[in-house]
């Protein structure tokens, strides 16, 4: 979550108000083309309607009305400018990845009722302090210290009001802006996606249930050195409230100004920590955002927040995707195109040249994996060659279609790892730590 200096604004809470800002904002936008159109055609040029409506001035539209609306609005702003990025014009990737970092916070009255609404009219006798302003702001809720009667130091992250009864209705909304204003590639289905979204906000949505996922994230992490879990306090969570321990860190990025060994060593651990979850545990934290790693200086020692997005991997999945990557490592290409298959890419019905861009884009994907001893972040350019590796990819429209669900979840993490550790230059063995996670496997089999 992200650190909370923000505006207040309250939160459109029914259907109706937030059915009127996008229609709103649909409308915006096509005053926008028209005004783009006037001007263009003023210079003697002939745009056309595409250019029109992927101005910066309209992606800026999108962006700050679904930075306003919060919940599954900019949920679904946050994904596509995540999943999508390499197919998206570069100006509207560009205003979208602001929602990532984009929130505002809620007016008190607004905050009051939400815990009125969770705990009844003396919530406050729960607490001996609680702070009303927000230590950190995000898309479904923001987060407060309090004090227990016990003398604990907790932090409370409050859902905003109507997020929950607004999701469904939110993303079809967003499909239908998106579908009218042509702001996205017309031959790219993001129907599965979409839908997908709809489940995966609800459970982010209902905080009982990342309640769970954090017990279990803080009963498998309390055991590892370096690592810290904030202790969840069920007694003080609800739906729309989760409790738990205070837990002070400063920025990860803070890392760029220490030794790189402690960048080296940090990124080492997430590292590891993430093909924990994947081979051990078959959950996963998926939400890679810079703010959801905290990190202690003094000992070195790193704080994972936000379990909301967590995704659990069921055992054919990982079977699948271990097999693929064990291709990788052994750069076996039929091997690569047999799991990309089990996986649902359908990558053997696909032209050969189609194959070699798939077996390119797996090649950058996985080569901190492949690559024997330290990968250096800082000179790997993962980022920037699978952008252009995306651009070859329009040669091949036919063969687009929307990555399977679980593998645009992992993705999302790793490409996130990735970036973090490309900001603090870091260098990681992951082909030792893939190799040794691999090496149990075998002994378990």
């Amino acid at each position: 979550m992200s650190d909370s200096n923000k505006t207040e604004k309250a939160i459109p809470t029914s259907r109706a108000s937030r059915f009127g800002r996008m229609a709103r904002l649909t409308a915006g936008v096509a005053t926008g083309v028209l005004a783009e159109g006037v001007r263009q055609i003023s210079k003697g040029n002939r745009p056309a309607i595409s250019d029109m409506l992927l101005t910066p001035s309209n992606a800026r539209r999108v962006a700050k009305q679904l930075s306003t609306m919060r919940g599954a609005a900019m949920k679904v702003g946050q994904l596509l400018s995540m999943e999508t990025n390499d197919l998206l014009p570069k100006e509207l990737a560009l205003i979208l990845a602001q929602l990532r970092d984009s929130a505002f916070t809620m007016p008190r009255k607004q905050l009051e009722k939400c815990l009125v609404d969770s705990y009844g009219p003396q919530w406050h006798q729960q607490f001996a302090e609680f702070d009303f302003k927000p230590l950190a702001a995000a898309s479904i809720g923001q987060v407060h210290r309090a004090t227990t009667l016990q003398g604990d130091e907790i932090v409370l992250k409050i859902q905003y009001p109507g997020i929950s009864e607004s999701i469904d209705s939110d993303v079809d909304n967003i499909a239908s802006l998106f579908r009218i204003t042509n702001i996205l590639p017309e031959h790219l289905d993001i129907s599965v996606l979409l839908k997908d979204a709809k489940a995966q906000l609800h459970d982010e949505a209902n905080y009982l249930i990342e309640a769970s996922y954090l017990e279990q994230f803080y009963k498998v992490f309390s055991a590892w050195d370096n690592v810290i879990v904030p202790k969840p306090y069920p007694e003080h969570t609800t739906q729309s409230i989760l409790a738990m321990q205070y837990t002070p860190g400063s920025p990860i990025e803070q890392l760029e100004h220490e030794l790189p060994s402690k960048a080296d060593a940090a990124m080492t651990r997430l590292f590891d920590i993430m093909l924990a979850e994947f081979f051990e545990i078959n959950l996963m934290q998926t939400d890679a955002n810079f703010a959801n790693f905290r990190y202690q200086s003094d000992s070195q020692n790193i704080v994972l927040l936000d379990f909301g997005a967590a995704r659990s991997f069921g055992a054919e999945f990982i079977g699948n995707y271990t097999e693929l990557l064990r291709a990788a490592v052994a750069q076996d290409d039929q091997g690569m195109i047999v799991a990309a298959d089990k996986l649902g890419y359908k990558a053997s019905h696909a032209s050969s040249e189609y194959q070699s861009l798939l077996l390119a884009v797996f090649g950058v994907i996985f080569e901190p994996f492949t690559h024997h001893g330290e990968y250096n972040f800082a000179v790997g350019g993962i980022s920037q060659r699978l952008s252009e590796l995306g651009d070859q990819a329009y040669q091949f429209k036919k063969y687009w279609q929307t990555p399977p669900t679980d593998i645009l979840y992992l993705h999302r993490k790793l490409d996130g790892i990735y970036l973090l550790a490309a900001r603090l230059e870091a260098k990681v063995d992951c082909h030792a730590l893939l190799s040794s996670r691999l090496d149990l496997i075998d002994q378990r089999a």
